[in-house]
C-alpha cells in the first residue's frame, strides 16, 4: 500500500459495499452499555517504538510523511503534552499496561526476569477488560516480564515484526462474538537505534556498515539523487537545539551506553543529519504497516464502533543535544505521541496543547471511561474522554512525572524539573527556552521557582501513592 492508496481510502469514508458490522454478534450476550448510551466499542490500541511527539506529519514535522496517523488525529484529538511514564521499554510498557508508575515495583530500567507481583498482574489492562466481558488480545513486541496470558491477553503472534499479511489485518477481518481490546504493537521506528551501535562497533575500521534491514534501507538516498544534492535540499537539517546545553549537569551526561557517548564526541553533522533521514523512512515504513491496519478496521465495517489510540512507549532524541536513542529526561526522550479518535466520537482535529497527560497513568483510565466500565480503584490516573469530546471544563492535573533511572522529572505549566539522585538538578523554562538549552537551576533569579518546584516533585509522589527519595 502506498501513501496515494491509503489517502484515497481514508478519504473516501466509505465502507465497503455489504460487508457486516463485525464489531460483536446481534445475538451475542447483553455485554452493557458505553456510557455515551451506545454499546460498548471495540478498542484498538496501536503502539510504536521509540517514536518522539515530532515524528509525525500532522505535528507540522516537514521530513516525514504519516498519513495513517495524520488520518487517527483527523478524527480525533492529539495531544501534545503526553508524556511516557519513563523513557525506556520496559518500565513505560508496564506502566501502560497497569496504569502504575514503574517505580511502584522498583522498576527504572530494562531488567529481564522483572518480577510483577500477583496483585499487578491481577489488574493488568487484559485482565481489567476480560472482567467486562471483552476478549482481549495482543499482537507484537510486548517487553514485559508477566506472560501474556497472565496480564489477560490472548496472543495472536510472538513475532514482533510481520512476515507476510500482519496477523492484526487477519484478525480485523474475523467475525467476534464480543467486543474486543486489540493491542496492536510495532516494533518500529525502534531500529533506528543500530546506527550507533553499529557505528560504534566498527570505529576502528574506518568504514561503517550499517547492516541490512529496514535500518539498512532506510540509509539510502533516493533513486537519481547525488550525495551533494541530497545534503543540500532533502536530508533534515541539524535541530535547532543541537548543542550540548549550557550547565548540563553531570547526571544528564551520565548515559548508559557506550555507543551513545561515542557518537556524542565523534559524529560529524553529516552522520547526524543521516540519522534522522533513517528516523523518519522508519516511522514511515511502520506508518504503512499502521494504515493496512486502519483500511482492514474500515473494510470490515468496525470503525464507527472503535476507539483508536495511538501512542508509543518514549520518544528518540533524534539528534537534540547531540544524542539519539532515550533513557535521558529531555523532550525528545519523555514527549511522545497521544492520539485518541473514535470517529463520530471524539472532537476532530483537535489539539490539545495545555493538559499534561501521562500514556502510563492515563491509558486504562482513558479506555474503561470509554468502555462504560470501571477502572481499578487504585489507580490514579485520569480520563481523557472528556477531553477528546471537546469538553474544555474537566478538572485536570498541574503537575506531572517521569521517571528514569536515578532520576526523577515533574513537568509544570512552564518549567521542567529534574532531580538527579545526590545534589544535582535542571531547572529548564521551556516557555522561553523550549530547546531546553539553559540550566536555570544554578541561577540566583529563578532561586523562588526552583525551590517551588522542588517542593510540587515532593507533593506529587505523596498525592500519587508513589515514594522516591534523592540520596
Amino acid at each position: 500500500m502506498n501513501r496515494r492508496d491509503f489517502m484515497r481510502v481514508t478519504g473516501a469514508g466509505v465502507l465497503a459495499a455489504g460487508l457486516p458490522r463485525l464489531g460483536w454478534a446481534a445475538d451475542g450476550p447483553d455485554l452493557g452499555m458505553a456510557t455515551n448510551g451506545a454499546k460498548r466499542p471495540n478498542i484498538l490500541l496501536i503502539m510504536t517504538d521509540q517514536q518522539h511527539a515530532g515524528m509525525m506529519s500532522c505535528a507540522g514535522n516537514l521530513y516525514v510523511k504519516t498519513p495513517a496517523m495524520d488520518s487517527l488525529a483527523a478524527n480525533g484529538m492529539r495531544f501534545e503534552r503526553a508524556y511516557c511514564a519513563n523513557p525506556v521499554c520496559m518500565p513505560s510498557r508496564f506502566s501502560m499496561l497497569t496504569g502504575l508508575m514503574p517505580s511502584r515495583i522498583g522498576l527504572e530500567a530494562n531488567k529481564s526476569g522483572f518480577h510483577m507481583p500477583a496483585e499487578i498482574v491481577t489488574n493488568g489492562m487484559g485482565n481489567v477488560f476480560r472482567r467486562a466481558g471483552y476478549r482481549a488480545f495482543y499482537n507484537g513486541k510486548y517487553h514485559v516480564t508477566a506472560s501474556h496470558e497472565s496480564m489477560g491477553f490472548e496472543k495472536l503472534v510472538a513475532d514482533k515484526r510481520i512476515k507476510g499479511q500482519s496477523p492484526v489485518v487477519q484478525f480485523l477481518r474475523q467475525p467476534q462474538d464480543k467486543p474486543f481490546l486489540l493491542v496492536a504493537s510495532f516494533e518500529n521506528p525502534h531500529d533506528i537505534c543500530f546506527m550507533a551501535i553499529n557505528a560504534h562497533k566498527q570505529r576502528d575500521r574506518g568504514t561503517v556498515n550499517y547492516g541490512d534491514g529496514a535500518l539498512g534501507r532506510s540509509l539510502e538516498l533516493p533513486p537519481g539523487v547525488t550525495r551533494e544534492e541530497f545534503f543540500a535540499r532533502i536530508c533534515p537539517p541539524l535541530p535547532a537545539n543541537f548543542e550540548i546545553p549550557e550547565g548540563e549537569p553531570s547526571g544528564a551526561k551520565r548515559i548508559p551506553a557506550a555507543f551513545t557517548q561515542y557518537v556524542r564526541e565523534n559524529w560529524t553533522d553529516e552522520q547526524w543529519r543521516m540519522h534522522r533521514w533513517a528516523y523518519a523512512r522508519l516511522t514511515e515504513s511502520v506508518d504503512a504497516e499502521i494504515g493496512e491496519v486502519l483500511i482492514a478496521l474500515r473494510e470490515a465495517g468496525l470503525e464507527e464502533n472503535t476507539l483508536v489510540i495511538f501512542v508509543s512507549d518514549h520518544g528518540d532524541m533524534d539528534a537534540s543535544h547531540r544524542l539519539e536513542h532515550k533513557s535521558v529526561l529531555y523532550e525528545e526522550s519523555v514527549r511522545v505521541p497521544f492520539l485518541v479518535s473514535w470517529k463520530g466520537v471524539t472532537q476532530p482535529g483537535r489539539v490539545d496543547g495545555t493538559h499534561l497527560v501521562s500514556t502510563g497513568l492515563d491509558l486504562i483510565p482513558t479506555m474503561c471511561d470509554f468502555a462504560g466500565i470501571p477502572a481499578p480503584k487504585e489507580l490514579k490516573g485520569r480520563s481523557v474522554r472528556s477531553l477528546a469530546e471537546g469538553k474544555e471544563n474537566t478538572p485536570w492535573r498541574e503537575t506531572l512525572v517521569t521517571e528514569s533511572e536515578g532520576a526523577r522529572m515533574l513537568r509544570s505549566a512552564r518549567y521542567k524539573y529534574v532531580r538527579y539522585r545526590g545534589k544535582e538538578e535542571q531547572l529548564m523554562d521551556l516557555e522561553t527556552d523550549p530547546g531546553e538549552m539553559r540550566n536555570l537551576a544554578t541561577d540566583p533569579k529563578s532561586a523562588t521557582v526552583l525551590e517551588e518546584h522542588r517542593r510540587l516533585l515532593k507533593e506529587w509522589y505523596a498525592e500519587n501513592g508513589e515514594t522516591w527519595s534523592p540520596k
